[in-house]
């Protein structure tokens, strides 16, 4: 096998990792984000990692972080909790950082 052969394998191994990473940094922060929903609307114990599992299941829906928004931002509006779009928005980037380094430190 040629060294550039190598380096492509490499590359594509790295990119492969990467991109699973990745994955799973957004499946925390959807976890996450759906625990401090919970919290916001006084949901507890089994009830809140429930809550939480259901955020992240959303995700599935369709590509991107809007079918994640519209359930949280719903289901909080829905409780009477006063939020918006922005808020949540706001709280998934944050939590987004956090989860990275959660994925990062268990790698």
């Amino acid at each position: 096998m040629s060294q550039f052969d190598e380096r492509e394998k490499s590359f594509e191994a790295k990119h492969s990792h990467d991109r699973e990473q990745e994955f799973k940094a957004i499946a925390r922060r959807n976890k996450l984000l759906g625990l401090w929903a919970a919290e916001q609307m006084g949901i507890t114990g089994d009830a809140a990692d429930g809550y939480a599992k259901e955020v992240v299941m959303a995700d599935f829906d369709e590509p991107g972080d809007d079918d994640v928004l519209r359930k949280v931002l719903g289901d909080m509006q829905g409780k009477g909790i006063d939020t918006s779009e922005h808020l949540i928005r706001k709280q998934m980037t944050e939590l987004l950082d956090v989860a990275r380094l959660q994925v990062k430190n268990e790698a």
